[in-house]
């Protein structure tokens, strides 16, 4: 459970009718007259409400009692920490651990002796036949960004808070180093901590199932020249990072047609299409030559892959709006689809994508605070704006 901090937007309005500076992402709450007679006409099937980043805290209703761990499978740099963490959870915090039965599977693990006698305290689930939607208080995460990305991905709705230790490759995503994780998980529990609402993509998938049915004739005889008939089979996705439409394994250009609230947009010709969460700005879509998004801004982000045209750029489009992607009449291939790099599957005609977004974000606990975490990444990771720094202009320099 999340505090509500309602009060702190109606607070932060007041102080900017009355000029006073109040420092936010999102700036002073909008008014909704205009004038002596105009107004916003009020819509009641708001999306989604947009809070002050400074003011998200995480807190508890109740103490936790239960956390799901999330390791890295097949890294062994990380059985160390994990045996490490997992101990201290369960000696010392006294809480329910919960883990996947692939991870204990491991012969590193499943041949310790020492540590069976702790894990056989563990609850254990398997992917896609457990639900633990409801029995997990909160998450940590040891690996890289591939690890938040998946602990998403068991939650079709409501996301425990995630704390996630830097121990993979990239880490933009994860912020906590493990040296101090004692201190750090002991200010979590304790309930002082902030939080980053990274909002996902809520995915439906519409696949027309064209089957050719026999006619039969009135004295019972099978036909074989039968029409074609439709059964509709839809499926649903909750996405953090980006949903790729792509050309697969076909030499042709993809050529898929973008809805936008109902409208065709454009067609998209070209390698394919990337729609990604601010959260996913900064790994699909970059290298594919979008701008970076802070994920507090409520937005959603449409790259094309390599479009066969100089004037097709990344647009962003405002968080709550439904896209629509289908193949082109005019389509010579079909198309493939995958949802923060899994569940890839083909899109052939009939078959529509629809996407907008999530009322289900990802609660990433914060190291410092949203703003500092990013920027941090930004420079550690991706090595933003990392130049050699110009030297500096001596007087007599200016006067030569």
């Amino acid at each position: 459970h999340y505090r509500s901090h309602s009060h702190v937007l109606s607070r932060r309005g007041e102080k900017a009718k009355s000029g006073t500076y109040c420092a936010s992402l999102h700036g002073p709450s909008p008014v909704t007259t205009f004038g002596p007679k105009a107004c916003m006409l009020q819509n009641p099937h708001t999306v989604m409400h947009i809070q002050d980043p400074a003011s998200q805290r995480l807190t508890w209703n109740k103490p936790p009692k239960s956390v799901l761990v999330i390791k890295k499978i097949r890294d062994a740099g990380l059985l160390q920490p994990f045996k490490e963490l997992c101990m201290f959870l369960t000696e010392v915090k006294n809480l329910i651990v919960y883990v996947e039965k692939k991870v204990l599977d491991d012969p590193a693990i499943s041949d310790d002796e020492n540590f069976t006698v702790v894990s056989k305290k563990f609850c254990t689930f398997r992917e896609d036949l457990d639900d633990i939607s409801n029995r997990v208080d909160f998450i940590i995460c040891l690996g890289g960004d591939g690890t938040l990305l998946y602990a998403s991905s068991l939650f079709q709705e409501s996301v425990p808070p995630v704390m996630a230790f830097h121990l993979g490759s990239l880490g933009f995503l994860t912020p906590f180093k493990f040296d101090t994780y004692q201190s750090q998980l002991t200010q979590i529990i304790e309930g002082n901590a902030a939080i980053i609402l990274r909002s996902r993509l809520k995915v439906c998938v519409l696949k027309e199932n064209w089957e050719k049915m026999a006619r039969v004739e009135e004295k019972g005889i099978i036909l074989t020249n039968g029409d074609l008939e439709s059964s509709r089979n839809t499926m649903q996705y909750q996405v953090l990072n980006e949903v790729v439409v792509d050309r697969g394994p076909s030499s042709y250009l993809s050529n898929v047609d973008l809805f936008l609230d109902g409208h065709l947009i454009t067609t998209v010709q070209g390698d394919g299409l990337i729609v990604s969460t601010p959260t996913g700005s900064t790994a699909y879509a970059v290298a594919a030559g979008a701008s970076m998004i802070h994920p507090n801004v409520p937005a959603i982000m449409i790259t094309p892959i390599c479009p066969h045209s100089l004037s097709f750029r990344p647009i962003v489009v405002p968080a709550g709006v439904q896209l629509k992607i289908m193949l082109s009449c005019e389509a010579r291939n079909t198309a493939w689809v995958s949802f923060d790099g899994r569940k890839r599957q083909e899109i052939c005609h009939g078959d529509s994508i629809t996407i907008t977004t999530s009322c289900f974000p990802v609660p990433s606990i914060c190291f410092r605070d949203p703003v500092n975490d990013w920027f941090e990444s930004l420079a550690q990771c991706l090595h933003w704006n990392v130049r050699k720094k110009q030297n500096y202009l001596s007087s007599e320099d200016e006067d030569n």
